[in-house]
Order: C-alpha cells, then sequence, then structure tokens
C-alpha cells in the first residue's frame, strides 16, 4: 500500500534565558531609625496623626475669604519702577535736625496721595457693576499686627502735609496695634500702600484690596552705584539710594498704559520733594 514515513524527532525547545540572581541585600545601618511620623501620607493629605490644627481667629478668616476672592476675580495687572530717594533722605535729614520726625513711607504716602490728585483716573474702585470715580484720596496703609493685616486710612491724604500724614501714621498703627481701630478708621480708602521694606525685602507684589483698583507695594532702600555725568560731561560713578516699587492694578479699571503713566508721575513727585511740600 505504500511506505511508512519514518517518525521525525520533535524539535527541542529553545534554551530558556534564566535572569540574572539578585545582588545580595546589604545590611542595614547599626543603629535604629527614629520612630517620627510621617509630615504627610501620600493620598492621604489630612489623615490623622500627620497635622496639627491651628485655630483661625475671625480677623484672619475674613483675610483669606477677601484674598482668595480678590486673585481669583480681579485681573491683576502688574508695573515696576526704580526710584531714586537722594533727595528725600535729603530733606528728611534737613527735617531732623528741626526736630521734625517723618519716615521715608511718609514721603511715599504723600508723593501717591500728590499722583492720585494728579491722575483722579487711577483714584478709583470697581463694585461689580462697574467703576466709580471718587471723590476723595484716601490712602490705605498696611499695618502687620498679632492678629493679621490690617489697612488704617490716612483720609483725604491729597490735603495733608508729610508731617501731618506722619502724625496720623503713628497713631493709626499704634490703635491698630493695640486692637482699637474703628471700623470708619480702616474700611474704604481709595488706594492701599503695603511696604516691607523694614523687613529687608527688595521689591514683591501685593494683592489688591477690592473694591479698590489698585495697591503699591514698596521694597527697602538700597545703595546702587550708577554711572553719571558731572558738571563738565566727565562720566562718574556715584552711589544712589534706590527703592523699587511695585503697582498692582485692576485691568478692568486702570490698564497698562494708565498704570505706567500714574508710576512715571509718582516717580517724577518722589525724587523731587519740593513738589511735595
Amino acid at each position: 500500500m505504500g511506505k511508512i514515513s519514518a517518525s521525525r524527532p520533535a524539535p527541542a525547545p529553545p534554551p530558556t534565558l534564566s535572569a540574572p540572581a539578585p545582588p545580595p541585600a546589604t545590611a542595614g545601618p547599626s543603629y535604629p531609625r527614629p520612630m517620627i511620623p510621617p509630615v504627610s501620607v501620600p493620598g492621604q493629605p489630612n489623615a490623622a496623626g500627620t497635622f496639627t490644627e491651628i485655630p483661625a481667629s475671625n480677623i484672619r478668616r475674613v483675610i483669606a475669604k477677601r484674598l482668595t476672592e480678590s486673585k481669583s476675580t480681579v485681573p491683576h495687572a502688574y508695573a515696576t519702577a526704580d526710584c531714586d530717594l537722594g533727595a528725600v533722605l535729603k530733606v528728611r535729614r534737613d527735617l531732623v535736625k528741626d526736630d521734625i520726625k517723618v519716615s521715608v513711607n511718609d514721603f511715599i504716602i504723600r508723593a501717591a496721595a500728590v499722583t492720585l490728585k494728579q491722575m483722579p483716573g487711577v483714584n478709583v474702585s470697581w463694585d461689580g457693576e462697574g467703576p466709580k470715580q471718587l471723590p476723595s484720596v484716601d490712602i490705605s496703609v498696611a499695618v502687620a499686627t498679632d492678629k493679621g493685616l490690617i489697612t488704617p486710612i490716612i483720609k483725604d491724604a491729597a490735603a495733608k502735609g508729610v508731617q501731618e500724614i506722619a502724625d496720623s501714621v503713628k497713631v493709626l498703627s499704634k490703635k491698630a496695634r493695640d486692637g482699637k481701630l474703628l471700623p470708619e478708621e480702616y474700611q474704604g480708602g481709595s488706594f492701599s500702600i503695603s511696604n516691607l521694606g523694614m523687613f529687608g525685602i527688595d521689591e514683591f507684589s501685593a494683592v489688591i484690596n477690592p473694591p479698590q483698583a489698585c495697591i503699591l507695594a514698596v521694597g527697602r532702600f538700597r545703595p546702587v552705584l550708577k554711572l553719571t555725568e558731572d558738571e563738565e560731561g566727565n562720566p562718574q560713578l556715584r552711589q544712589h539710594q534706590l527703592i523699587t516699587v511695585t503697582m498692582s492694578s485692576d485691568s478692568r479699571v486702570v490698564d497698562d498704559e494708565l498704570a505706567t503713566r500714574f508710576l512715571e508721575s509718582f516717580k517724577a513727585n518722589l525724587e523731587n520733594p519740593m513738589r511735595l511740600a
């Protein structure tokens, strides 16, 4: 009928590669690790035992609420300028000789008030419906207290001189730290100033205090060498005392062009103290 074909041997399976043996475990440290609970647990940020509850005061809650609303609903824009304080420091030294004590911040408040009087388009607020032109220049000055930041108001600051502003700031700052401010002394205002120069901060950006449209953040004054020309036109290095100011503005009412012109005028007023008299 036919030849029976010879059976062929089955092919051998391919050789398997054995995984390399893991290196021998190194011996752990001979000293025991401290049993310190983790600061946080991945996936469980609020797990019990990973944090300490800090009670919040009413003023802290109000500050947190207003700052969150400001950053989430107000379109912040920022503009920065350097100002030369040489002339201000000279006037301040002359006033000290007459036993008149004023701070650099008092000159800054006065310069801002004069500039707002010159440019009423910046002395505005936004109440949710639209911009409002404010009739008086009322400057809120940020004061740090144990309970949080509060902003007492220098009412009608454009009509006050530097010394009168200095006296008002001293009285209101003390009342703020003592917790004795009246509501009308810190509610309202048309423009805010926050100065962190005394803490060694060069520059920073502040959060707008609604319904105000702007806040000016002031850093410390610092010595800077600048190349200038003498009366004969010869180049020379001179030391200047500069501060950096950053204005946060509500873009709905104060656009970039208006904010820039405001800072230019503010800089010119601050660098020429005779305009502040």
